[in-house]
């Protein structure tokens, strides 16, 4: 029977994002908010932010043994955020640039459930293969790469370099296909070249996780399940499918098995929970024991902890 002992012999490297996060509770959406005035709210937390150090928290705090690679700036910020990873249990391994400082992104969330980012990340735009600590990916089982499209350095030629490097050692590989900025503002052009990028190194993936809406727009169809077939056949092995009130989905070898989702009490938090979703998954898939519907009911569950706040994954700075 699956349960958070489970978690206990797993491990996962991860590769993305690190910064700061300033976080709003729920406020309503609408034309006022374009307008001079002052919105009130309930509360504003200062957190650390990234979905690579977001997944990197969460995977420690459910009792995995956790590294993070990354590049912070040469700042008392980037010292913040790398103390935080080591006190909670993760093994940082943080390049130190000089010549940018580490990012920070405002995270507005609204009532209807929808959200908006306004950052400015450059130590993660910045990162390169050569940044990356590789004797960090030995005595690990699993690597993710996150926020895949922050940084071109990594997107045109460096996953595919860590990818082979983490299939040489006899890593399982994961990848979080999530919003590309770009999407929308960029040229046709781009866009398509950016997710040819992508496409070309979803051989080596084992596992791809997203929402729905992510993965129709990088597959650009508007039917889910065209979308799922059109990742296999470009090479993927499984996706994660993140389908929020709904619950979440495994796709495989032309299947898609869902679990529905666990209700949650309340609403505390709102933000994270697709990191807290796959990476429940990435570390259950080192687990012989349980199907894959047990496995997307304990992760659901999971989910529905955290959003109740019965659940600490992330910790305030």
């Amino acid at each position: 029977m699956l349960d958070d002992r489970s978690f206990s012999s797993t491990s996962i490297c991860i590769v993305g994002n690190i910064n700061r996060d300033i976080r709003i509770s729920p406020i309503p959406p609408g034309s006022y908010l374009f307008a001079d005035g002052e919105t009130s709210v309930t509360a504003v937390a200062e957190t650390i932010g990234g979905g690579g150090s977001n997944s990197a928290l969460a995977a420690a705090a459910l009792g995995a043994r956790v590294a993070f690679i990354g590049r912070v700036g040469a700042d008392s910020l980037g010292e913040r955020l790398e103390q935080m990873l080591a006190s909670h249990g993760v093994a940082a391994h943080l390049k130190r640039v000089s010549e940018c400082p580490t990012g920070t992104s405002v995270n507005v969330t609204f009532t209807s459930g929808h959200r908006h980012f306004l950052s400015s990340l450059p130590n993660n735009a910045g990162l390169a293969f050569e940044d990356l600590d590789l004797t960090a990916l030995e005595g690990f089982r699993h690597l993710l790469r996150a926020d895949i499209w922050f940084s071109e350095a990594m997107l045109f030629g460096g996953n595919e370099r860590l990818f082979r490097r983490a299939r040489e050692i006899g890593m399982r590989i994961s990848m979080d296909l999530n919003w590309d900025p770009s999407w929308g503002v960029k040229s046709a052009a781009e866009v398509q070249k950016r997710k040819e990028a992508v496409r070309a190194v979803l051989p080596l993936v084992d596992m791809v996780h997203g929402n729905a809406r992510e993965l129709n727009e990088f597959a650009d169809s508007n039917e889910l399940e065209q979308s799922l077939r059109a990742l296999e056949k470009w090479g993927v092995g499984a996706v994660v499918v993140h389908l929020g009130a709904k619950g979440a989905g495994y796709y495989q070898n032309g299947a898609l098995t869902v679990e529905e989702s666990v209700p949650a009490n309340r609403q505390v938090n709102t933000t994270a929970t697709g990191d807290v979703l796959s990476v429940c998954m990435m570390l259950l898939d080192q687990v012989g024991d349980g199907s894959i519907k047990e496995k997307l009911h304990l992760s659901n569950l999971i989910v529905s902890q955290y959003i109740a706040g019965e659940r600490a994954l992330f910790p305030t700075l």
